[in-house]
């Protein structure tokens, strides 16, 4: 996956008169993850959407590889997204719903793949019959990452992805964005939570009115550099 490199060069996106993201050159890297930070209105939410393809840029491209991202790309089905809501039905059981998306993209030996991913989130010993309504944020939460895991897709986004998690549960999300990232996967993590995003990122952008404030790549960072980096990189004049 080395070469499946994804980028955007000179991306805009406007809605009517507002601009939500102006001239955003950016790339993200596979075997990376990357939390997207930024104040409300900063231009995060819209970012993830068009890196899900759910929206599409004003202007400029976006990329994977050689290809085109885009809604009718079959790239698209190489993107796993968790939104800030879990996207499931609720009617359903996990493995229902689960069994529902595996048809959707094709994925043969389904059944054994859902039992991989189910016992993988933690939910294998969930009542079968049981309705995904009744589950709590944080067991939707968990049923939303097997749904994205799947199809084993090459970009994993997530939007806030630890606001309904316990700490343990803050805790093992970190623990499998960390083995997506060693599997070679390209991670982007939309959050508000510096500390969070000091856990996990190896590669961090801040968003300010719509550009990029930020752009940096370590192997690491401390809880400390995040803030630093957040409070320079959105202080002052656009």
């Amino acid at each position: 996956m080395s070469d499946r490199v994804l980028r955007l060069e000179n991306v805009g996106k406007t809605f009517g008169r507002h601009r939500a993201l102006a001239d955003v050159s950016l790339s993200f890297l596979p075997g990376q993850v990357a939390a997207v930070l930024g104040p409300n209105g900063a231009g995060k939410s819209t970012l993830l959407a068009l890196l899900s393809t759910l929206a599409q840029p004003s202007q400029g491209r976006l990329m994977l590889g050689d290809q085109d991202l885009s809604r009718h790309s079959p790239v698209r089905a190489t993107i796993g997204y968790v939104g800030h809501e879990p996207g499931v039905y609720g009617d359903l059981s996990a493995r229902q719903n689960l069994r529902l998306f595996a048809s959707l993209y094709g994925i043969e030996s389904a059944e054994s793949r859902i039992d991989e991913m189910l016992a993988r989130v933690g939910l294998a010993g969930v009542r079968r019959e049981a309705a995904a309504r009744t589950f709590s944020r944080g067991m939707l939460q968990r049923l939303a990452l097997a749904r994205a895991l799947l199809h084993q897709p090459e970009i994993l986004l997530f939007d806030e992805p630890g606001s309904a998690l316990d700490p343990a549960g803050a805790a093992w999300l970190a623990g499998e964005l960390q083995r997506e990232c060693e599997a070679g996967r390209l991670v982007v993590l939309v959050t508000h939570d510096l500390a969070a995003a000091a856990t996990v990122a190896t590669h961090l952008v801040v968003l300010r009115r719509g550009r990029v404030a930020r752009d940096e790549t370590r192997s690491g960072f401390s809880a400390d550099e995040v803030r630093a980096i957040y409070e320079e990189a959105t202080r002052g004049k656009a």
